[in-house]
């Protein structure tokens, strides 16, 4: 039954021989500016813990506690959601994760003590980890090949404007008048958010895949009526009928090594991001800067992190995703080991130069990596659910992480945490270089064949 309204409706290729047009755009902002409040959201921490440490509201300990338990929300909302995005559809999981860490971050901002603020944050990190899993996969699937990867790089770009976002805001309020506002922004903007983003459309590939076939086709008619007003059709491609794959099949070759090379990843890039560039202000405090300053530095490289998920923007569709992600990964090496032999208090100059390339490469793979490359390695009836299961394994890797941050900065400074990162980075190179596949400009459903 499903097989054959699959057929029918055909919405994969009817989706890809779509010309970009206002549906495009409307999908595209309807779905950014949550992800732009759940990147605002992640960064916040890094701020937030720096006033907290220096007014004594927390502990080092509670600090590294307050980012452990972010990751294990995290870890379970990415978990929790594949699963429930693939059963009831991405618009309904879509809503509830943005509700949950909205409602979250307002609570947060009135905690009375640090343990408060650390369950506050568990249940934004519930929200966190959800929207990320379903919101990269949902663009994915309403978006043309042939520039999908600069869409969705794109749309990572819009999550880590949070970052700079977050390092201004701080540097403008947190001196003057505390942590608490920073909530109160995320929280507020994230309810904006979630009511106007009652126009998004359920995923017609979603509802193919569900053998949905008489709300798929409607749907469908109703996006090429949109699109047609716009610019002439053709006609799709013919696609052959594509096996259902069970749940089961994430576990046998090759969407196995797929799944572990997408967990591999993102373990790696969480702990650049979450091991390194959410410590920059703690770093630089560390290295003899005020609180001032350092919020100031991480202002400065900031900008670097928009620079990155450009060029990834540009590299993902240009030279396809595994060399973007390796070369980004040999830039990072380089230029990490580079950084670590600086110090901020002494050679301000030497650090924003080289901490800036450092942060270009990171994000360059934060774009592709999140946004682009993990989610295409899945067919649509799982794609929610692996795509979950390789962000429970990146966000998991960081609920441990800040701790061996934090045993690193005390016994080996900064030179510790960078080698930590390579490690990581040398491993991802060889497990991309090997086992990865290039979903650039191929269809969706391109991929889902057995032979990968």
């Amino acid at each position: 039954m499903a097989m054959s309204a699959a057929a029918a409706v055909n919405a994969g290729a009817r989706l890809d021989r779509l010309p970009i047009s206002p549906f495009h755009y409307r999908i595209f902002w309807l779905i950014g500016a949550g992800m732009f409040f759940d990147g605002y959201d992640l960064y916040v921490a890094g701020g937030v813990l720096a006033a907290t440490i220096q007014t004594k509201f927390s502990t080092l300990p509670q600090n590294l506690q307050f980012l452990s338990l972010t990751f294990v929300g995290m870890t379970l909302g990415a978990l929790i959601t594949g699963f429930i995005g693939d059963r009831l559809g991405r618009r309904f999981t879509y809503q509830v994760n943005l509700l949950v860490f909205g409602l979250a971050s307002l609570a947060a901002a009135f905690a009375q003590d640090m343990n408060q603020l650390i369950a506050c944050r568990f249940v934004q990190g519930l929200g966190l980890g959800a929207e990320i899993v379903v919101g990269y996969s949902t663009l994915t699937e309403f978006v043309p090949p042939a520039t999908r990867g600069r869409w969705l790089a794109f749309m990572a770009f819009l999550t880590v404007c949070g970052f700079p976002a977050t390092a201004i805001l701080g540097y403008l309020i947190i001196p003057n008048w505390g942590w608490r506002p920073m909530f109160v922004i995320a929280g507020i903007g994230s309810l904006i958010v979630w009511y106007l983003r009652k126009n998004l459309p359920e995923s017609p590939r979603w509802l193919e895949a569900q053998g949905r076939s008489a709300e798929a086709e409607a749907l469908m008619q109703s996006i090429e009526k949109d699109v047609s007003k716009t610019a002439a059709l053709s006609a799709p491609a013919t696609v052959a009928p594509l096996p259902q794959l069970s749940a089961a099949a994430m576990f046998r070759p090759p969407i196995l090594q797929r799944l572990l090379v997408g967990g591999w990843v993102l373990i790696t890039i969480n702990t650049l991001i979450f091991g390194f560039v959410i410590f920059l202000p703690q770093f630089f405090l560390r290295q003899g800067l005020t609180i001032t300053n350092s919020l100031g530095y991480t202002v400065v490289l900031a900008g670097a992190s928009l620079v990155g998920c450009a060029t990834g923007a540009v590299l993902s569709d240009s030279i396809g995703r595994r060399w973007s992600i390796i070369g980004a990964s040999l830039l990072t090496i380089v230029a990490g080991w580079f950084y670590a032999r600086s110090n901020a208090a002494s050679d301000p100059e030497i650090v924003l130069s080289i901490g800036a390339v450092l942060l270009i490469a990171i994000y360059i793979q934060t774009a592709i990596l999140f946004g682009v490359y993990t989610p295409e390695l899945f067919p649509t009836e799982i794609r929610l659910r692996a795509n979950g299961i390789c962000n429970s394994l990146g966000r998991g890797a960081t609920v441990i992480s800040p701790f061996v941050v934090g045993y690193l900065m005390v016994n080996y400074g900064l030179p510790g945490v960078v080698w930590l990162m390579i490690g990581l980075l040398l491993v991802q190179i060889i497990a991309v270089y090997f086992w990865g596949v290039e979903p650039a400009r191929r269809p969706l459903e391109g991929l889902d064949p057995k032979t990968g």
